[in-house]
């Protein structure tokens, strides 16, 4: 947490959240062209944005992309905000004001949801470092009473084998999401098509891909979770709860507990 601090105290870089808060995905050349800056300067603070995990990157050909991840910052608001703020517990005010430290009193108060960055590269990506073991994340991801737990009673039904399907859901009340297993590699990686179904909305979206990737960092993993295939202005619901998720998924792995916040943001 001291890094994301750190990371948000500075206003060069916190332009430069905000620039991939308005389009993400953007290569360095045109975050380049978002600050008054020379090219060193702005690698530099994206370097500082990266290692706080506000930032992650991907390449697609030749160029390195850059992608604004919530991730740390909803951990952040965990941690020092909704324990102390009240009603808004588990809401965020529009991720640019935040980030900018704006007077709280003069900002519009927003959903997760509703405060997501939009898609324009039609690419998601959320970052998160947890400290427990490959196979126990993996069993995390897959197993429907864990899953359960931190995705606020959504639970996932599948043999979790490639080729096969799988559908998330609260048994009795609602079906939340159906799809195929592209790819099941435990405990690195697991590809599936994801079909939205919670309303006629997201159901218009039709079908996308989430990518689950787990690497080892000593005795943590770095996960990451890539939402891709998004149609040009997607609707930020499909992929808006995943930094709730993810802060859920850390907590339960790391402290047994589950966080507070209400599943009906969600949704």
């Amino acid at each position: 947490m001291d890094e994301v601090f750190r990371a948000l105290a500075d206003p060069t870089r916190r332009a430069l959240l905000d620039a991939l808060f308005t389009e993400d995905g953007q290569t360095l050349t045109a975050l380049e062209g978002r600050v008054q800056m020379t090219r060193f300067g702005v690698m530099k603070h994206l370097r500082v944005l990266e290692e706080a995990g506000v930032v992650t990157t991907r390449k697609q050909g030749r160029e390195k992309l850059h992608f604004l991840n919530p991730v740390p910052v909803r951990l952040v608001h965990d941690r020092w905000v909704s324990k102390y703020a009240e009603p808004w517990a588990a809401t965020l005010s529009g991720l640019k004001s935040y980030l900018e430290d704006e007077d709280m009193s003069t900002v519009k108060t927003v959903s997760w949801e509703q405060g997501t960055a939009p898609v324009a590269a039609g690419t998601a990506v959320f970052e998160v470092y947890i400290k427990t073991t490959p196979e126990r994340l993996w069993e995390a991801i897959t197993d429907p009473q864990q899953r359960a737990i931190y995705s606020f009673g959504v639970g996932v039904q599948s043999d979790w084998t490639t080729g096969s399907d799988y559908v998330a859901g609260v048994p009795g009340t609602v079906d939340i999401s159906k799809g195929t297993n592209v790819e099941v590699d435990p405990p690195r990686l697991l590809v599936q098509t994801f079909e939205a179904l919670w309303s006629d909305e997201v159901r218009a979206q039709g079908t996308t891909r989430v990518t689950w990737q787990i690497v080892p960092v000593g005795t943590s993993c770095r996960l990451t979770v890539i939402h891709d295939g998004l149609p040009d202005q997607a609707n930020p619901e499909l992929y808006g709860g995943w930094p709730m998720i993810l802060s859920g998924l850390k907590t339960l792995l790391e402290t047994g507990e589950s966080l507070d916040t209400p599943g009906s943001l969600m949704y």
